[in-house]
């Protein structure tokens, strides 16, 4: 791989990375939400719905994560 493309693959990976950060602080912030609710909302609708994104924020979390991982053996090959 030629140096203009490991940089390329490398600024991608950064970009990845600070997304990873940005879905890391909503769901936080949703954690957060979900944490000062009255019980009987966390065991209501409204308690199910910021469960279900704070699962899914985690997923995407995950998939982010596995994204720079690959962009990272590409460039170390």
């Amino acid at each position: 791989m030629n140096a203009a493309r490991r940089k390329r693959i490398e600024k991608l990976r950064e970009e990845l990375f600070s997304l990873r950060d940005e879905v890391m602080e909503a769901k936080s912030e949703e954690e957060e939400y979900y944490d000062n609710m009255p019980e009987n909302f966390q065991a209501g609708e409204k308690g199910d719905k910021a469960q279900t994104a704070i699962d899914t924020l985690d997923s995407a979390m995950q998939s982010l994560d596995e994204a720079v991982s690959y962009l990272d053996e590409v460039v170390e090959a």
